[in-house]
């Protein structure tokens, strides 16, 4: 690393900014992360204020061309950090766990795809080709990057970490639903929709629909063989580097379940898992 990156990469002022969108943002994965050491916490700090950021973007109230224009500053941002010089606070924290860890363009690059794709409401109800993909762009992108800057990037752990981010990602849209649909937003495939007779694509109509709930049902018996088939991937991993994951897929397997639980008929029924169930959670897979 050539002293100008040296020096953007030390940049105490980029870590600082990164940890305080982390901090601020009440995310679930901040239990996860807070377990490892500096470094890595660092990596992965910088990588969620990242996703953060263009998550944002996609999510403002700014109209389709206005978030593509800021999404594409940010594509022209991820070509400098990769050349050493970048501009953005979080881009400058990026750079030390890029060369560290060896971090991907092209995940970045898949991230940001993902975010374009919501900008542009490409996901009102998308075919099941469609759904996978924005699953593996804004989910297992950002699993990828994880488990490089969690310590493993071995293939199992990349297997590991594409069904573990499609099965967060898809008890994320289970979750959220009704807070989708207020955005115009309806992330149920296609043709799961179609298997049960609907045919409407739009949200709040679709959500009324009396069998809503078995839509539901199929789409989280999906998010459960994901979760299975990132428990079958992990058994080949290094446990330990990846706890950070086990802690997340715990906390995400416990959201699904209170989801089943609660059943489809109360949508706007928030669901979260206990405080003191997190905290057992840490205790189990971060320090067992």
């Amino acid at each position: 690393m050539n002293g100008i990156a040296k020096n953007m990469a030390d940049n105490p002022d980029a870590r600082e900014h990164v940890h305080e969108v982390v901090k601020t943002s009440g995310t679930s994965f901040y239990l996860g992360m807070r377990i490892l050491p500096p470094n890595r916490r660092n990596g992965m700090f910088a990588i969620y204020a990242f996703c953060r950021e263009v998550d944002d973007i996609a999510d403002s109230n700014e109209g389709e061309a206005e978030k593509l224009a800021q999404l594409m500053q940010w594509r022209e941002e991820i070509e400098r950090l990769f050349a050493g010089c970048p501009e953005y606070p979080t881009a400058r924290a990026l750079l030390g766990p890029v060369g560290e860890f060896d971090l991907q363009k092209q995940d970045f690059l898949d991230i940001i795809a993902g975010m374009e794709m919501d900008a542009c409401e490409q996901m009102r109800s998308p075919n099941m080709k469609n759904f996978e993909l924005y699953c593996s762009r804004v989910a297992g992108a950002v699993g990828l990057l994880s488990t490089r800057a969690f310590g493993d990037a071995s293939p199992p752990a990349k297997d590991h970490a594409l069904a573990l981010g499609h099965a967060l990602q898809t008890t994320n849209i289970l979750r959220d639903l009704h807070e989708d649909a207020a955005r115009g937003r309806l992330y149920l495939p296609k043709e799961i929709l179609l298997a049960h007779g609907i045919t409407d694509t739009d949200p709040r109509t679709v959500l009324r629909h009396p069998v809503i709930k078995d839509v539901c049902a199929d789409l989280a018996k999906i998010a459960q063989r994901h979760f299975d088939d990132a428990a079958t991937a992990m058994e080949d991993c290094d446990k330990d580097a990846l706890r950070p994951a086990r802690i997340m897929g715990a906390i995400y397997r416990g959201i699904l379940t209170r989801l089943i639980k609660r059943g489809w008929e109360k949508l706007d029924e928030p669901v979260h898992v206990p405080k003191l169930e997190k905290l057992w959670i840490v205790l189990r897979y971060g320090f067992f």
